[in-house]
């Protein structure tokens, strides 16, 4: 097809004119991401453009102008299907509701599956490359940068790690056709998967709960715990951490750490009511992993309190595993793991 002379840019077809402007935002730098298109479209386009030859100046100028008018007119533009509304509100909306939104609507992620697989953490795949073949997986791992493919590599199993690198080694003949249908096989298990309403498991949840509680109700539901699934139980009980788990969670070099993040007059509260409460093992247990100087002074501030309240020594000692919980949560602070009671 030539185009000359000074038809107008009215006699052109639409496909001639998107020919136009999509040649025309190519040759001036612009990047037109075409792979959005449906495939017929992209097909429709590629052809056009084959069956065209020179299109003058003038023209040109008609078709864009025609274009921007267009473009100007537009006040807001919507996707036009449940799939494209998803994308435009992701992150606005709950994933819980997207997800269900695109069950109903019998909708996939849209867009590059590989830029979602990407964003993965590496703990997310692990099982995807314990279950698939090594040549899946090795195809998965190409895909991923030379980061998290270096860290994931380092959280499977030895023998399994080195059947994924060699099968790198056969992934020279891959067609990008059989990279986007695993890219997109991946995506569709992702979807598949129950969103849970809970980042923490309930051992976590209820050890958090009881960490928070007094002593009283912790006992009394912990109590109520052994009597009805003894082995929850024990579980929840490895997850608390209280003010007389001291000298049994924490290791005696951490101690120092320990007492710099915590006020030193709070810290006098809670052992003289550590002492008082018959928890006369933690106050042993910090005063014989500090120096003798600074122990005979926090015994002789402790002298100096009055009688402390219960309730203002549990605040104390709440305080105090607080910090220690937030150093913990920080990396400043690895608790030492319980013992079972029964292994002997």
């Amino acid at each position: 097809m030539t185009i000359s002379g000074r038809p107008g840019a009215r006699q052109l077809s639409r496909r001639a004119k998107a020919a136009i402007v999509v040649r025309y935002l190519l040759n001036n730098g612009a990047e037109v991401a075409l792979e959005d298109l449906p495939d017929n479209l992209q097909a429709i386009l590629t052809q056009q453009m084959g069956a065209m030859r020179l299109v003058d100046k003038v023209t040109v100028d008609q078709v864009i102008e025609e274009f921007t008018a267009e473009l100007e007119a537009v006040g807001l533009h919507f996707p036009g299907d449940i799939a494209g509304a998803l994308d435009a509100l992701d992150g606005k909306i709950s994933a819980h509701t997207a997800a269900r939104l695109r069950k109903e609507a019998g909708v996939r992620q849209a867009g590059n599956p590989w830029e979602r697989i990407k964003g993965l953490a590496p703990e997310r795949l692990v099982p995807v490359f314990e279950e698939e073949s090594p040549e899946i997986a090795a195809v998965i791992l190409s895909k991923l940068d030379v980061g998290s493919a270096a860290k994931l590599l380092g959280m499977l199993p030895g023998p399994l790690a080195r059947q994924i690198t060699y099968a790198v080694n056969q992934t020279s003949s891959v067609t990008p056709e059989a990279v986007d249908r695993i890219g997109l096989s991946l995506a569709s298990q992702l979807d598949a998967e129950p969103i849970l309403a809970f980042d923490e498991g309930p051992v976590e949840r209820v050890g958090a709960i009881l960490n928070s509680s007094t002593s009283a109700t912790r006992e009394d539901v912990l109590q109520g715990l052994d009597e009805t699934d003894k082995m929850f139980a024990t579980e929840v009980r490895k997850a608390i951490f209280t003010f007389a788990n001291i000298p049994t969670r924490i290791s005696p070099r951490d101690l120092p750490t320990v007492l710099r993040g915590v006020d030193q007059s709070r810290l006098i509260v809670a052992l003289a009511a550590a002492k008082n409460a018959g928890m006369e093992d933690v106050t042993e247990f910090i005063f014989t992993n500090i120096s003798a100087r600074l122990a005979d002074q926090m015994r002789e501030e402790m002298d100096e309190l009055d009688d402390v309240k219960p309730a203002d020594g549990e605040e104390a000692m709440s305080e105090i595993v607080g910090v220690i919980r937030d150093m913990e949560a920080k990396g400043e602070l690895l608790l030492l793991q319980v013992e079972d009671d029964d292994a002997e």
